[in-house]
């Protein structure tokens, strides 16, 4: 009976939500890809400049329920009936009245299982198309890689006529459709129209503070580009990605540098913190995959300190891949760190894989719903200089609470880390 309700309810939002777009017009700007979506879409939103007249979806609303609840400009009422009573009379108000509603819309879209990129792209008919790259997330229900980027393809397939199409072309499948379209922008590190170089650390004061890099597109004088409070090639790959849409929506590399310099980094996504006896954090907790947590430690490699220190959750809904992927990342976790820590269950592969691969490496493993556990314990043993990657899954593992029991200020957790809301905290 509750599924049934579900769909009752997503149907009626949906059509409330083709009425709307109907009826105001807004640019559609939507992103999709398995790593890096929500990062591209906030640093669109920034690059952008934001505002009232360019709406986002909230968090990770990305579904067929929470695409809608974004064009209607609402919340999800959660477990409440009268909520979504509430949610569906406003939908019939703003499509039935003539209320204010932004010029542009920039819409993250995801996928469990398939069919669910083709259910809204194809009455989203997006103005601009953003694909961040694939990999094997969400692959319990699909059957390859190849399957998921079947999917993810889909956003492409339903561009409005005369639509931009922006391709992360570092993807090697996702490069596959530089030449599906008449208007695309391929952007990345080593291709791509659009590209970034000289990628670099930046120390404020001896403290690690964020990156910088230049950007060129074709042959115009490259642009320098910051990036506060940061890590990672993923938060380039996003920056590119909003230099991409940013040039379709007539704007210059010099002033999407500018709105990107000052914009506030999303929480749980390769964040630098404060942590105690003058730490450092790299909170990267928000959730994981092999692709991101490889990438991650690849990062916490180049970083010149005296010790490294990886706490990595279990990465959850590969399916088969499961131990595979756990392993992988556990060999390179052996490569790059002084101390290993582990959460959940799955992640014992992990911790395995790592121990055959360097026989001395110290590693502490902790089971489910013991994070912050993990994190309270190695509070005690941390010293100036340290460096601690911090990943997980959301599901389950929760590993924003061991990044809490480390952070040397934690009242200040509930700005700066993911899933700080009454509704997560509860569980």
């Amino acid at each position: 009976m509750k599924e049934l309700l579900k769909k009752v309810v997503v149907a009626i939002l949906t059509l409330e939500a083709r009425a709307i777009l109907r009826k105001y017009r807004p640019r559609v700007i939507a992103i999709t890809g398995s790593v890096g979506k929500t990062t591209a879409k906030d640093a669109i939103y920034a690059a952008l400049g934001g505002g009232p007249d360019i709406r986002k979806n909230e968090k990770s609303l990305n579904s067929e329920l929470g695409v809608p609840l974004t064009i209607i400009g609402v919340q999800s009422a959660w477990g409440s009936a009268m909520g979504w009573v509430r949610i569906i009379w406003k939908g019939f108000r703003m499509m039935s009245g003539n209320k204010p509603y932004p010029k542009t819309l920039i819409m993250e879209t995801g996928a469990d299982h398939p069919g669910d990129i083709h259910r809204i792209a194809r009455w989203l008919m997006p103005d601009v198309a953003v694909l961040t790259g694939v990999a094997p997330v969400h692959i319990a229900f699909f059957d390859s890689i190849d399957s998921i980027f079947k999917e993810k393809q889909q956003l492409a397939k339903h561009l409005r006529t005369g639509g931009w199409l922006a391709l992360n072309a570092d993807d090697e499948r996702v490069r596959t459709l530089v030449n599906s379209s008449e208007n695309v922008l391929p952007y990345g590190i080593e291709h791509g129209a659009l590209r970034a170089h000289n990628i670099q650390m930046v120390f404020t004061g001896g403290k690690l503070n964020g990156i910088r890099f230049d950007v060129r597109h074709g042959a115009e004088a490259p642009i320098a580009f910051e990036l506060n409070g940061v890590l990672g090639n993923a938060h380039v790959l996003a920056a590119l990605a909003a230099c991409a849409v940013g040039i379709t929506e007539g704007m210059s590399l010099k002033i999407i540098a500018a709105n990107l310099k000052k914009h506030t980094p999303t929480p749980g996504r390769m964040r630098v913190l404060d942590g105690v006896n003058n730490s450092i954090i790299i909170d990267d907790s928000y959730n994981s995959s092999p692709a991101a947590a490889l990438l991650a430690l690849d990062t916490l490699k180049h970083i010149p300190t005296t010790r490294r220190i990886a706490a990595l959750g279990d990465m959850r809904e590969l399916g088969s891949h499961s131990i595979e992927a756990h392993e992988a990342v556990g060999k390179r976790a052996a490569e790059v760190v002084d101390l290993l820590i582990t959460v959940g269950i799955e992640s014992k592969v992990l911790a395995e894989a790592a121990r055959k691969a360097r026989p001395d490496l110290l590693i502490k493993s902790y089971g489910y719903g013991e994070s912050a556990k993990a994190g309270a314990e190695l509070a005690k043993d941390l010293r100036a200089g340290d460096i601690v990657l911090v990943k997980g899954s959301q599901n389950m593992i929760r590993m924003e609470h061991f990044t809490k029991s480390i952070m040397a200020d934690p009242a200040k957790a509930k700005f700066l880390l993911v899933r700080q809301d009454s509704a997560w905290l509860e569980h």
